[in-house]
């Protein structure tokens, strides 16, 4: 089928509403655009930079946590939550209590993804994948109400006080079944040729056309796009993330699409999605280059510190690690005593390596500012 001729779906009456029935995916899929073949071109490209980037640099997987704390904020803003990356790295006991359920949704999607990708070691992506990371996404926080690993059984619907005036009405939960096979299918096939992209794009459509989920499907979904390019081997780490992109854009993130499903648009979708997975790579290619630039800055600011060089060269290391920390942590991580690791702490300060942040004379808090920011 050429992308230009997908019929995205019907509408079908119940009771008292009607809901959107989805085409189903999994066919051989082709196009005869030729900008959007250019997109996928450049996409394709900068994401394969982005790929052999990531293997170069050392110690990466401290980077991809930061990555990963990023997509976390991010995509939980989209949600509505307001916890920014520099909260998200902190102590639950240093966050403002009217912000920790917040924080914790966003603790949860660290710990989604984190489990996600180990899972794939062992499981293809899948329905059962999906339940498992959806059941860590909403443990014990808002929404631990609603079938936290399973799938609904009930109608749901996006946007209005009620199923009379939403915005829009997903499958009636009857149909599930036979999409969610289809799409698991669409994901895993190895008989129809399409471009990784391409098919990941439809995915992630699909995906929130279906709303499998009682909540959390927006996050489930923008999860779904990483951990299909670490199954297919695009990506050694997982070091792409759009959800800070469908952030920025995020207007035309949900008119995208649901211009499929009112005007058959598939196309426009997947020519935003290709955007974003080029910028994205980009900008993460950009952030490891900076950090790059930035450990060497350091390593040299604490040349200064003479006979203290030893453990100040292992903290500075530990910071790339843990970022926003504080005295307690220092002494039990390096085994010294906290009298020692305030006196690092406040050298690292004098150095501009740290900033502390509290202004307070006990509890402080120390911050690595300018990382942070990269990801900011």
């Amino acid at each position: 089928m050429d992308i230009k001729a997908f019929k995205a779906g019907e509408y079908q009456q119940y009771f008292q509403y009607k809901s959107f029935i989805p085409t189903c995916v999994h066919h051989e899929w082709e196009t005869s655009d030729s900008s959007l073949a250019l997109l996928l071109s450049k996409a394709d490209n900068k994401l394969g930079e982005l790929n052999a980037f990531s293997q170069l640099i050392p110690d990466v997987d401290f980077f991809i946590k930061m990555h990963v704390n990023k997509e976390a904020t991010s995509s939980s803003r989209i949600e509505g939550t307001q916890t920014n990356i520099e909260e998200s790295l902190q102590k639950i006991e240093y966050i403002d209590p009217e912000k920790r359920d917040d924080w914790e949704e966003v603790q949860n999607y660290i710990k989604a993804m984190n489990e996600a990708v180990c899972m794939l070691e062992k499981l293809p992506l899948s329905s059962r994948l999906l339940r498992d990371i959806h059941k860590i996404l909403l443990q014990g926080v808002r929404g631990k109400q609603k079938l936290p690993g399973e799938f609904r059984h009930s109608q749901n619907w996006l946007g209005g006080a009620s199923i009379n005036d939403a915005v829009f009405i997903p499958p009636h939960h009857d149909h599930l079944p036979n999409l969610l096979t289809d799409l698991e299918r669409f994901l895993n096939d190895d008989i129809y040729p399409v471009p990784h992209l391409i098919r990941i794009a439809i995915a992630h459509y699909q995906f929130e056309t279906i709303h499998p989920f009682l909540d959390g499907n927006g996050r489930i979904g923008r999860l779904l796009i990483t951990l299909y390019l670490v199954s297919k081997g695009l990506l050694v780490k997982p070091t792409l993330y759009l959800s800070a992109f469908f952030e920025k854009h995020k207007e035309l993130y949900y008119d995208n699409l649901t211009r499929v499903r009112t005007h058959n648009d598939l196309t426009q979708w997947i020519k935003f999605f290709l955007e974003g997975v080029q910028q994205t790579s980009e900008n993460s290619i950009q952030t490891f280059r900076s950090i790059i630039a930035l450990r060497q800055e350091h390593e040299v600011n604490i040349l200064s510190l003479g006979k203290k060089i030893k453990l100040a060269r292992d903290f500075l290391h530990y910071l790339y690690k843990k970022p926003v920390t504080d005295s307690q942590d220092v002494a039990t991580t390096f085994s010294i005593n906290i009298s020692t690791a305030l006196r690092l702490l406040e050298d690292f300060v004098k150095l501009e390596v740290l900033r502390e942040a509290t202004g307070y004379k006990r509890n402080r808090i120390f911050i690595f500012d300018k990382y942070i920011k990269l990801f900011s």
